[in-house]
């Protein structure tokens, strides 16, 4: 039988959840019985009693009792990236330093691996290390059909205080969005807690007065299309799973142009070039560098919502609605 080991945190599973760190490396451990270590202590962090959604730094150390052979089956070979994939990344570059870099997510790559999903960021983020010693890491995630920014860490320490700015909400991210219908008003803030709940079309979120966690969203109407469609700023002052999809077709009454999940068949628009696509996109996001000063980075529109623009007659460029409170 094995014997209890003390696994140290490696630098490329810094910001990882500590049931993730476990799915990669002790894949044959089901989750019950990962939750069952967890509640009875023999699973620990740097000493102490942890919680499967914890989330792990490197330095930190990992108490893995024994587990059995399922347990320590080791993970499969990490799938390759295919070449074409690798270089449509590098050109998504958007800003790169010694501390940061940041891309323009294409709508349809999912960030991290899941069942079912064999083409993802997290396995090529070698391709970006650009020579560093060590691969970049994730410090926060958008949906896979969501575009837009997004940003990785190239050092530990730059991936701690990154992460601060998204806990502290002093990271400030502005969404463009098209929307079915016209808000009615045209701008303001929605307040509704959301919860998740599982359906038959997988999980989602929705309005739960009694046992939802408060969801913050300011938006503003930018350009109406004859109220048959407009184009939102959306600023997601928390971040809940699904928080802009939900509040834009629950709060608003008015889907996302594209979101089957959340809008239903309202959610599309006959003639509508890419209209069963989700047309939602992190345009900028706004926070402290890491070594100071602050840093701010815009992403252009996917072609999909350029053609969309096009069609509307959308300008393509505008001002930032919101002002800071």
């Amino acid at each position: 039988m094995s014997l209890v080991k003390t696994v140290p945190v490696r630098p490329e599973d810094g910001e990882l959840r500590l049931d993730r760190w476990f799915k990669r490396h002790y894949p044959g451990l089901a989750h019950g019985r990962l939750e069952k270590l967890l509640r009875t202590g023999q699973i620990r962090v740097d000493g102490r009693r942890a919680k499967a959604s914890d989330r792990l730094a490197p330095g930190m150390e990992v108490r893995v009792p024994p587990l059995g052979p399922e347990g320590e089956k080791p993970p499969p070979p990490r799938a390759e990236p295919r070449p074409r994939d690798v270089e449509k990344l590098l050109r998504a570059v958007l800003y790169r330093d010694e501390d940061v870099i940041a891309i323009n997510k294409p709508p349809g790559l999912a960030v991290q691996g899941g069942t079912g999903t064999d083409r993802h960021l997290d396995m090529m983020l070698d391709a970006l290390r650009f020579e560093a010693a060590e691969r970049p890491r994730l410090v926060h995630r958008l949906d896979r059909d969501t575009s837009g920014v997004l940003l990785l860490a190239r050092s530990p320490a730059a991936a701690a205080r990154l992460a601060a700015a998204f806990r502290d909400k002093s990271a400030r991210k502005i969404y463009w969005a098209v929307v079915v219908g016209a808000p009615r008003p045209r701008a303001g803030t929605i307040d509704m807690p959301l919860s998740k709940r599982a359906g038959a079309h997988g999980e989602r979120v929705g309005f739960d007065e009694e046992e939802g966690r408060r969801a913050v969203t300011r938006y503003a109407t930018i350009e109406s299309a004859q109220k048959k469609a407009s184009w939102l700023a959306l600023w997601p002052v928390t971040g809940r799973t699904h928080q802009l999809r939900a509040h834009c077709a629950q709060a608003l009454g008015t889907p996302i142009l594209g979101d089957g999940k959340y809008g239903g068949p309202a959610a599309h628009l006959a003639g509508v070039p890419h209209g069963r696509m989700l047309h939602l996109h992190a345009r900028s996001i706004e926070l402290p560098h890491p070594r100071g000063g602050t840093l701010r980075i815009e992403a252009p529109l996917p072609p999909h919502m350029q053609e969309t623009w096009r069609f509307f007659g959308f300008a393509e460029s505008a001002r930032d609605p919101f002002t800071r409170s």
